[in-house]
């Protein structure tokens, strides 16, 4: 028993150790064929993927020689071109005679009548649209019985203006029916026909022709289409300028000129409707203008006024790449409504070249916004003599609240800071205002803060209204016209009796002042006297004989239209001086005597 047990034992460690040692021999061997079977499969692998290598680049050099092969037939083959040529369809070209609009363009058998409304820019749209219909064969006429055209340059920024247009019209069509056998075409051109052309066309066969501001060059074609057709264009231009058109004077005897140097407005005040009749800025490039008014100035005129719905916010852009970093500086305490404008020339510019081309003709321009009057152009127009002395600086109400609910950029304080800071730098400066009472919401206080600013600047000269809702305009879609007429036509009363009081006061400040004048026209009061001009713009009016032709001279000649007299203010009104001829002189002449 005990000798079985034992063996037992034995057995049991044996089977242990042999175990062991199988397992050990197993797992040797495992390891080794892992190694094995790794090292075969690396080899495969590196055997398989030159295998696709090979085979890729033989594929892409297939594709590359597919694709050579290809260009080559498409080289060889036909083009886009032999396929048009194969499918086109012959048209028979449209002769122009063939069009009926067209047979007429030639205007050499008619003739024209001009009546302007408005603006200073509507008397030189007027001289665009004469240049144009003047190439075209058009004779003008000073006789409307004579005129088979007759055309209304309108103005729409008060409502007064355009309900004289509807009486005219009205008027006009009796006679249009008087002559059936010789017809009469009637157009309807500018602010008025763009903003109402819908309500034209509801009132019946009243114009034949409906142009906006920035479509003149159209006329031509517009005039000659068949009387039972109206003839309508009124698309506004982001570009159009007439930079390429030579106006033609309708007064060519006299001694002022304009010349428009920009068009449209971004200010888009909350009354205003021009910037919905007239579109956006444009300004023509400076060389245009430096030509017209060169001309001007060949021609012996005498005075030039720069034009412009916004005319300080001039900037040429045609020459960009020369003038990219030029930033546009306005007057302190002063915003606009649009992201401050970068690059071309600005006003300065212009103003600068422009001065240059004559110093015996004075420079004028309106009109401007008071926040574009930066110290350069308030300093340029102190140096130069023949820069006139005058700003129209529209303010439009006194009162903050009216201010920034007109969306005019400024407060009543930042407006008479302005104000000071330019007599600071042009002390003997003339200037004139636009003021608008009765708009939305304004109250008897509001009212009283605008007469108290017409009394603290004294003006020179004003423009005075009471409002008119404009269609279109934001006061139109935001704000009540609230304000009763009646009270409106008290306060626009009380605002002329004000401005009045105080000019005259200012104009009497000038008695005894030596001043150059020039010489317009004959006065409408007296034969024997003239209507002349001061630097600031102020009628002077003065007897008609002869004067010295220098201030030290004995040698006397008549006074004669378009001459520079020094004269002596010896009388004053509101709106007119009245004074007494001392010699003939010169712009150049008078700063020089005046400096010393």
């Amino acid at each position: 028993m005990n000798n079985a047990m034992l063996c037992s034992s034995k057995l049991n460690k044996l089977s242990k150790t042999c175990n062991i040692i199988l397992n050990k021999w197993f797992l040797e061997k495992i390891v080794q064929y892992n190694s094995i079977i790794y090292h075969n499969f690396q080899q495969c692998q590196t055997l398989h993927a030159t295998v696709i290598r090979s085979e890729t680049i033989k594929e892409v050099e297939r594709k590359t020689n597919d694709l050579e092969r290809f260009r080559d037939l498409t080289r060889a083959g036909p083009s886009l071109k032999d396929f048009l040529s194969k499918t086109e369809i012959p048209i028979d070209p449209i002769r122009v005679p063939n069009i009926p609009y067209i047979q007429n363009i030639n205007g050499s058998d008619q003739k024209v009548y001009f009546e302007v409304y408005g603006c200073q820019m509507n008397v030189n749209d007027t001289e665009v649209i004469w240049s144009i219909l003047k190439s075209h064969g058009y004779k003008k006429v000073e006789d409307i019985k004579e005129a088979n055209i007759i055309l209304f340059i309108t103005c729409s920024i008060r409502d007064n203006a355009e309900q004289k247009i509807w009486n005219r019209l009205t008027d006009l069509n009796h006679l249009r029916k008087k002559k059936k056998k010789n017809p009469i075409k009637i157009g309807l051109l500018g602010c008025m026909a763009e903003r109402l052309k819908d309500k034209i066309l509801e009132r019946g066969k009243l114009v034949d022709v409906i142009a906006g501001p920035d479509s003149y060059k159209d006329l031509p074609r517009l005039l000659s289409i068949p009387d039972n057709e109206t003839a309508i264009n009124v698309v506004l231009s982001f570009d159009e300028t007439y930079a390429d058109i030579t106006p033609v004077r309708l007064n060519p005897n006299s001694t002022s000129a304009f010349v428009t140097i920009m068009r449209g407005c971004d200010n888009m005040c909350t009354y205003c409707i021009v910037p919905f009749t007239r579109g956006r800025e444009r300004s023509r490039p400076i060389e245009s203008i430096v030509k017209e008014i060169q001309s001007l100035s060949d021609d012996g005129v005498k005075e030039i006024v720069l034009l412009g719905q916004n005319v300080n916010s001039y900037r040429d852009m045609s020459q960009l790449k020369l003038y990219t970093n030029m930033e546009t500086h306005l007057a302190k305490g002063f915003k606009t409504v649009y992201k401050n404008k970068k690059g071309g020339r600005r006003f300065c510019d212009l103003l600068d070249e422009v001065s240059r081309i004559n110093p015996e003709m004075r420079i004028r321009f309106t009109s401007p916004h008071p926040k574009d009057f930066p110290d350069e152009v308030l300093q340029l127009i102190a140096e130069r003599p023949n820069i006139c002395k005058e700003i129209h600086l529209p303010a439009q109400s006194g009162n903050s609240r009216i201010l920034e609910k007109m969306r005019r950029g400024y407060t009543r304080e930042a407006y008479i800071d302005l104000v000071h800071h330019i007599r600071q730098i042009i002390p003997n400066i003339y200037l004139s205002s636009d003021f608008i009472t009765g708009f939305c919401g304004e109250t008897e206080e509001e009212f009283q803060d605008t007469l108290s600013l017409i009394e603290l600047i004294k003006y020179n000269k004003a423009f005075l209204f009471s409002y008119s809702m404009r269609e279109k305009t934001t006061a139109h879609r935001r704000y009540q016209d609230d304000v009763p007429p009646n009270v409106k036509q008290n306060r626009l009363e009380r605002m002329i009796s004000k401005y009045r009081t105080e000019a005259e006061k200012l104009n009497k400040l000038q008695i005894g002042q030596s001043q150059l004048v020039l010489v317009e026209k004959p006065s409408k009061r007296s034969h024997d006297s003239f209507q002349t001009k001061n630097d600031g713009n102020t009628r002077v009016i003065i007897p008609s004989m002869s004067i010295p032709i220098g201030k030290h001279s004995r040698d006397e000649k008549p006074i004669k239209i378009g001459d520079y007299v020094v004269v002596k203010i010896e009388n004053a009104n509101f709106q007119t001086l009245m004074g007494k001829p001392l010699y003939h002189s010169s712009i150049t002449e008078f700063a020089s005597s005046s400096a010393l």
